[in-house]
């Protein structure tokens, strides 16, 4: 029955490989075209016209649609200097916690787009360390996508961010342009970057490149008590107290070619290539204290590793229109591969009982090839609305290989065979999507949509000799409504049901080495977490000003949660488990405007009601809370070239089955001074207090615990950017940022 489905979604989608069959509708009389080619845009400053409104001036640091809000980063500082993760930071509805780990809303269930597409190097296990590393400078918007619509995957159960890169093409007349950054921090901080273009009569060549060194110091402590399960007495103390010292380098480039077939044909090719790697390490304590107080146990361990992060995609795409009305067909091939390499050794020795030395390798090398293939359609109709029609195949295939060794030396080492493994997977999504959207009336508005997937999932434990598979359809449906109440004011409502699949590796029933204490592991049984998402919205613009006020229901079944069950002997084993169901209820205000005509702010808050079934997990219990997140930032430009930005956020806590995970925030400093037309100085500090670290803590009959790692991130920056040649023009979008018949 499911390969019957398959066949089914497949044979549908080559209907969509035959665009102009699907054109049943007459599309309207196409506007008088002026003589600047169609992939123009329109200077900032100036107004553009998206779908039915109008945005002009500082309207364009918010632009709206109908499923989704954009925000650019033209004015944020940190992004000049940070990197991807500093700027999320700033964007309403995002967190990134110290570790590079993002959520919507307080759900980490979020897909990353770079101009609406897939990326590899954004996706797997790598993900948080890419948004640690990335710079920001290559990015003009952040767009958010809370309920999406059923063109985009419904993967991500808090919804889709997508990254708007910067404009890489030169404006007519002018055939090279582009720009470089370099800035230096403290304690051996610093970065480099550069970007630019040629054009000649059909063809584009565009490129980036940049590379920056970050080191960091961290501190790890960590307190865990057995506890009686009969009196809950604490009958031992175990405490974990770790310095680490890290040094990162990280080299991003990309090289693109664009040419025009012809006046309505574009053929764009792209090369990419990410290169991350380091070595951090530390001494650490471990000891352990009966109920009187007594050292039962203890023991010194010497911590040092080497990590490697590297990803190579390329990318071909293949656009036509068919007018100049927005009637258009495009099919892209994708191809990313991730490959990632940690190489740990640790030496630990025996104090209390005093023994013999014991030296730990654990080896880990990971593999990622993922390909995909979209062909979209696009064909406006006759009563001002919209058709979307595509198909999409995605094959995400990982594979894992853990090595590890244990000796009296470095020299006698031995490969321990129960603790060391080779995994495999592959997973394969055929989707197929339907949207349609048109005005209804002169101020109300609607789109529907549908989005049928088979997902096909197998994962096989090479070592251990078990395998276990998932297989099945799933229909994601979308709805979007959209009222005009007056000229500044409108109103919107969504619906979109969406799904969190497992990543395969969390799907691995292998049983990976932490430390003496620390075991983790994945869970076959593990099945994807599925959410039903309703938002109503109020926004106002005014000028300068802009208001959004967000009610939102989020209703998620089987939720993923961590949970840690006690081995024996003091050893915990994490692994992820299903919740019975999750229900976040919340309200999120957001507000920009002008305090004084040279002094701008921005804010936004997100408080919510967060309530999670246990579902029988084992030490678990059913649990509820009210958690708040937000930011601000105050813009003042006392002259047309000084620039002064002070921001900050904070990042609220988040339930687990057993316990929570604690949030924090910092604040921020920024200045940029315009040398001239070309030449600006921008000076930034990160983290002005230290403030912003994490703490997980457990609680169940048989023990309580708590982790916190005091990240230091406090950074300073001073640096310049130079921009060569004229100002540059944006690329032919790569997807729409009005998916609505009006937006703002």
């Amino acid at each position: 029955m499911i390969r019957l489905k398959t066949l089914l979604l497949t044979g549908a989608a080559t209907m969509v490989l035959a665009p102009p069959v699907l054109a049943q509708t007459a599309p309207p009389p196409a506007p008088a075209l002026a003589a600047t080619p169609a992939t123009e845009e329109p200077p900032a400053e100036a107004a553009s016209a998206v779908a039915d409104v109008v945005v002009t001036a500082r309207a364009t640091d918010v632009r709206t649609s109908i499923d989704s809000v954009s925000y650019s980063l033209a004015n944020d500082l940190q992004a000049t200097t940070g990197s991807l993760a500093d700027a999320l930071r700033n964007v309403p509805s995002v967190d990134v916690d110290p570790q590079g780990n993002v959520s919507l809303r307080g759900d980490s269930g979020v897909t990353i787009l770079v101009d609406g597409r897939p990326s590899g190097v954004l996706s797997g296990e790598g993900r948080a360390q890419a948004l640690l590393q990335l710079p920001a400078d290559q990015y003009a918007r952040i767009e958010v996508m809370t309920n999406p619509s059923a063109a985009y995957s419904p993967e991500g159960s808090g919804g889709v961010i997508n990254l708007v890169t910067k404009p890489r093409t030169a404006r007519p007349g002018t055939q090279t342009t582009g720009s470089i950054r370099a800035n230096v921090g403290d304690n051996g901080r610093w970065n480099l970057g550069g970007s630019g273009s040629w054009q000649k009569d059909k063809l584009t060549l565009s490129g980036d490149l940049s590379y920056r060194v970050d080191p960091n110091r961290f501190g790890f402590n960590r307190l865990r008590e057995q506890l009686d399960p009969v009196t809950g007495a604490v009958v031992s103390t175990t405490r974990n107290d770790q310095a680490t010292v890290s040094d990162q380098t990280g080299t991003v480039g990309r090289f693109a070619v664009d040419y025009r077939l012809s006046d309505r044909t574009q053929l764009t090719g792209e090369l990419r290539g990410v290169a991350f790697e380091g070595d951090r390490g530390g001494p650490g304590l471990f000891e352990t204290r009966d109920a009187g107080g007594t050292v039962t146990g203890a023991y010194a361990r010497d911590d040092s590793s080497a990590f490697r992060f590297r990803n190579g995609g390329a990318t071909a795409r293949l656009l036509h229109r068919f007018d100049e009305a927005g009637h258009e067909w495009s099919g892209e091939l994708r191809y990313d591969v991730n490959d990632i390499e940690n190489a740990g050794l640790a030496l630990t020795r025996f104090l209390v009982p005093a023994g013999t030395d014991l030296v730990e390798r654990n080896d880990q090398a990971q593999n990622q090839v993922t390909l995909g293939f979209t062909s979209a359609y696009v064909r406006p109709t006759a009563d001002g609305g919209k058709v979307r029609l595509g198909y999409e195949v995605t094959e995400v295939r990982p594979d894992q290989e853990v090595t590890f060794s244990r000796g009296p030396s470095a020299g006698t080492l031995a490969v321990v065979p129960g603790l060391s493994n080779r995994f495999e997977a592959r997973q394969t999504v055929h989707a197929l999507y339907g949207t349609w959207e048109r005005p209804l009336t002169e101020a109300f508005s609607a789109q529907a949509g549908l989005r049928l997937e088979q997902a096909d999932i197998r994962v096989e434990d090479l070592t251990g000799g078990t395998s276990a598979s998932q297989d099945y359809f799933r229909a994601y449906p979308t709805a979007h409504l959209q009222y005009q109440l007056s000229e500044t004011q409108t109103l919107r409502a969504s619906y979109s049901r969406r799904i969190q699949r497992p990543q395969p590796g969390q799907l691995n029933p292998f049983v990976s080495y932490g430390d003496p204490l620390n075991r983790r592991s994945g869970n076959p049984d593990l099945e994807p977490q599925e959410t039903d998402s309703f938002e109503a919205m109020w926004q106002k613009r005014q000028g300068s000003t802009f208001y959004q006020l967000t009610a939102y229901l989020r209703d998620t079944d089987k939720a993923f949660t961590e949970t840690v069950t006690d081995l024996g002997g003091g050893v915990l084993l994490t692994r992820p488990e299903n919740l019975g169901g999750r229900r976040d209820t919340g309200l999120e205000a957001t507000a920009n405007g002008q305090l004084h005509a040279s002094l701008r702010y921005s804010a936004s808050v997100n408080v919510f009601r967060q309530a999670i079934d246990a579902g029988g997990i084992a030490g678990g219990g059913d649990r509820s809370a009210t958690l708040a997140s937000g930011r601000a930032s105050l813009n003042w430009q006392p002259t047309p070239t000084d620039f002064v930005q002070l921001s900050g956020f904070w990042q609220g806590d988040s339930l687990l089955a057993q316990g929570r995970r604690e949030g924090g925030g910092m604040v921020n400093l920024g200045y940029r001074r315009k040398l001239s037309e070309t030449l600006s100085l921008n000076v930034t500090g990160r983290d002005l207090f230290s403030g912003f670290n994490s703490a997980s803590v457990y609680e169940t009959p048989l023990f309580r615990e708590r982790t916190e790692q005091n990240i230091r991130l406090r950074a300073f920056y001073i640096g310049l950017s130079w921009s060569l040649g004229a100002g540059p023009r944006r690329q032919p979008e790569q997807f729409d940022f009005s998916t609505g018949p009006a937006g703002g």
